[in-house]
């Protein structure tokens, strides 16, 4: 099992050098320019160069990223259990969350601005407002799920609808639930480094807007390798954490592991 896992984990990582290493002769062999494609080892040059800054930006995007996330789920949860429970509720408000949703987030971000002022505020309500939805729509699928033979038996046993909600709705939901939060992880980074590309003084898209002009390309790819960092750990400690609770759901033995 452990040469299994370790087979598994070195698989990827192989692939990632890789990539990079392929980067690396295709800026050589053809000579690209550091303005139109920095090598790898500019971008790590720059990372090593800019540290301080890089690490104050991105700590400013992973607390705002955070931020908005946990309101995300807290939103996701209560409104995802609301139209799940009530055929009522979801014809009345399920329309609604489809049209916020198909809005596009930058373009929202100048509104936040204009009510909130430009810094961490638009940042978390853009990271929430992108990342909320997964959520919603995978907790409502998950107790929706139920089979009405269930809820019939459990009914005739004297069970009330809210309880069949919290000791079956709910239980069904989690798998959903842990999976839309990877899914809402990368996408509140998304939303939070599109907000500091618009109106933000701190942050990765605030770095990244200055070192564009600036020029300074390396630095601007620096940060969308730290970007995709931030998310892939974040995804990794959901995923950890789904496996560990939901267990029970998978059929694979080796989710356990």
């Amino acid at each position: 099992m452990q040469k299994l896992l370790a087979s598994k984990s070195a698989v990827p990582l192989l692939i990632t050098i890789g990539f990079f290493v392929l980067w690396e002769l295709v800026c050589v062999v053809f000579r690209v320019d550091r303005f139109i494609l920095p090598r790898p080892t500019d971008v790590a040059l720059s990372l090593v160069n800019n540290f301080s800054v890089i690490l104050m930006n991105s700590l400013q995007t992973f607390y705002t990223t955070l931020a908005g996330f946990a309101v995300a789920v807290a939103v996701g949860m209560v409104l995802g259990m609301l139209v799940g429970a009530s055929p009522a509720v979801y014809r009345g408000l399920y329309p609604i969350m489809v049209g916020l949703n198909s809005v596009p987030k930058v373009a929202i971000v100048p509104i936040l601005v204009i009510w909130f002022g430009i810094g961490t505020v638009p940042a978390i309500l853009t990271a929430f407002s992108i990342a909320f939805f997964p959520i919603m729509v995978n907790v409502a699928t998950g107790l929706a799920t139920i089979e009405p033979e269930l809820q019939d038996v459990l009914r005739s046993l004297g069970a009330r609808k809210w309880q069949i909600l919290r000791k079956v709705g709910l239980p069904r939901a989690m798998p959903y639930f842990f999976a839309s939060m990877k899914v809402a992880i990368t996408l509140a980074f998304i939303g939070s480094v599109v907000a500091e590309t618009v109106a933000s003084d701190l942050g990765i898209g605030y770095l990244m807007m200055s070192a564009s002009a600036r020029f300074d390309v390396p630095l601007v790819f620096a940060g969308l390798v730290v970007i995709a960092l931030m998310g892939v750990a974040m995804y990794e400690v959901f995923a950890f954490i789904e496996r560990r609770v939901t267990f029970w759901a998978t059929r694979s033995a080796e989710a356990a592991y």
